[in-house]
């Protein structure tokens, strides 16, 4: 049994094994407990603090945790980078838009998780208070635990946890979203409804689209990399296959940017060119990709085929518009996550991959 690595190795070379990665993974959350637990000391000294609410332990656990979220993960990412430059003839596939739009993401996850989870506890503990000292080191612990997990994230980055970033981020966003929407019958209407007014549901919405739609667009990059590109047909199809998660991405973003009530034609074209584009790129998926299993090309045809039924019952008035959009939003998302898994498993298949699962032959690209 090999000896485990030394403290200096380990900060020399913190991506080097799973056990440098966990144990960097635990220095960068101590950092940010450390941090958190001073600014907490300054922050509430000599207070009874609530648990949500302006100026409570929920509001700087949140805001707190996403910060130490996103500069964890920015820090794993240049890690990783560091570690993938000294393997020669490979290159990083991540530009900086895309890791920002990841760091944003897990950001805007933990600032929404912490909110959530002290506006439950409020609800459990009503009229608490908590003394200066313990809310400080919870916010420390709050922070940690975002660090700790965020720059897990990025050492360890894979088509099949950016999949779960993806799913977490949108399910966060839209619930949020939703929960805060000054109509609460703005399901009556239809789904960018929400991005409408001028409120917090407003700017939760049109930027989780956004930010979703930058994901996809460095989805499409990530995932398809490592998919066979051995032939001209093979190669040709996996370019396809990028451009058509690329629009979807690119459409996606601008359906936030463009509001429905202010450019209603830009956001109709958008969202339905949307749905084109994933219609098209299912239909064609097999002989655009024939190495994807079978499995989930007949779920693709599963998934258009319910589209249409909706928008059948659309027309017909049995279903209103925000349920169409809702389900065909949940397939479309559903089919663009299991997607990456598949791709994911590719990627672990692939016996030349670097022992990271970071790393591919030098035919492809490295994040």
């Amino acid at each position: 049994m090999s000896d485990s690595p030394s403290l200096a190795g380990m900060l020399r070379h913190p991506s080097r094994s799973a056990e440098a990665k966990e144990s960097s993974a635990l220095l960068v959350g101590a950092a940010a407990f450390v941090v958190g637990a001073l600014v907490g000391l300054f922050v509430f000294w000599d207070q009874d603090v609530p648990i949500a609410g302006r100026g409570s332990i929920g509001i700087f656990a949140a805001v707190g945790g996403a910060v130490s979220a996103i500069v964890a993960f920015v820090f794993g990412c240049a890690v990783r980078r560091s570690r993938a430059r000294t393997a020669p003839g490979y290159r990083r596939r991540l530009h900086w838009f895309d890791v920002a739009a990841l760091a944003l993401a897990l950001g805007v996850i933990a600032l929404l998780a912490w909110t959530g989870l002290a506006s439950l506890l409020s609800q459990s503990f009503v009229g608490a208070l908590v003394y200066g000292f313990p809310a400080a080191v919870l916010g420390g612990v709050a922070m940690a635990l975002s660090a700790y997990m965020a720059y897990l994230s990025a050492v360890n980055l894979t088509p099949m946890l950016l999949s779960l970033v993806l799913a977490m981020f949108l399910a966060v966003g839209a619930l949020a979203s939703m929960l805060s929407a000054t109509d609460p019958l703005w399901w009556q209407k239809n789904l960018s409804t929400l991005g409408m007014s001028d409120d917090l549901s407003a700017l939760a919405f049109n930027l989780t689209l956004i930010i979703a739609g930058v994901m996809v667009t460095t989805i499409a990059h990530y995932a398809t990399a490592f998919l066979p590109a051995d032939s001209v047909s093979e190669r040709r199809g996996r370019n396809l296959v990028r451009l058509g998660l690329v629009v979807i991405g690119i459409l996606l973003a601008c359906v936030g940017i463009f509001p429905v009530d202010e450019y209603l034609g830009a956001h109709n074209l958008a969202a339905t060119g949307m749905a084109i584009v994933y219609v098209v790129m299912v239909l064609s998926l097999h002989a655009l990709l024939p190495t994807m299993p079978r499995v989930f090309v007949v779920l693709g045809y599963v998934y258009v085929g319910i589209i249409v039924v909706l928008a059948a019952f659309f027309i017909s008035g049995y279903y209103n518009l925000t349920a169409v959009e809702l389900i065909v939003a949940v397939l479309v998302f559903s089919w663009v996550i299991v997607f990456l898994r598949n791709t994911g498993a590719v990627e672990q298949a692939d016996g030349d991959a670097h022992d990271d699962g970071l790393v591919v032959t030098k035919t492809q690209a490295v994040p």
